[in-house]
């Protein structure tokens, strides 16, 4: 049992950077090459990514309560980083979600406001690639 605990954060881990990678790269790519209409796909995409962002909450959250209780393994000074990097992570989803996504779906300058939601995405899932990589190193 002890093991399956300490492989949680990596697992926690794993689950971010892949759901990241699976609806940001694959997922809402083909959303707008099949479905009939952009608006269509928009709001399809928009639903998704706002699930996206409550699966990177759970996992961010479980990643550090796991580096604050977890044992020597995950509390050491090079973790204090990874922990960091967890926050700018989840900072970057709920910017997204609820500073960006609503100028996106109200479509107000919607260049612009899709270019720092693309922005801020690419900079959760290189968050969340550095998590991964670092725990899988620990």
């Amino acid at each position: 049992m002890g093991r399956l605990l300490r492989a949680l954060p990596l697992w926690a881990a794993a689950l971010w950077w892949g759901s990241l990678t699976a609806v940001g790269f694959m997922v809402v790519p083909q959303l707008f090459a099949h479905l009939p209409t952009m608006a269509l796909a928009g709001q399809m995409a928009a639903r998704l990514f706002a699930t996206q962002t409550w699966v990177s909450l759970a996992c961010g959250l479980a990643l550090l309560m796991a580096s604050r209780y977890a044992s020597a393994d995950y509390a050491d000074d090079r973790m204090a980083l990874t922990r960091y990097v967890v926050l700018a992570g989840l900072l970057t989803a709920l910017l997204s979600q609820f500073a960006v996504a609503p100028h996106i779906i109200a479509r107000d300058n919607l260049p612009l406001w899709h270019s720092v939601g693309t922005a801020l995405y690419a900079v959760q899932w290189a968050c969340a690639a550095v998590v991964l990589h670092r725990l899988r190193s620990a």
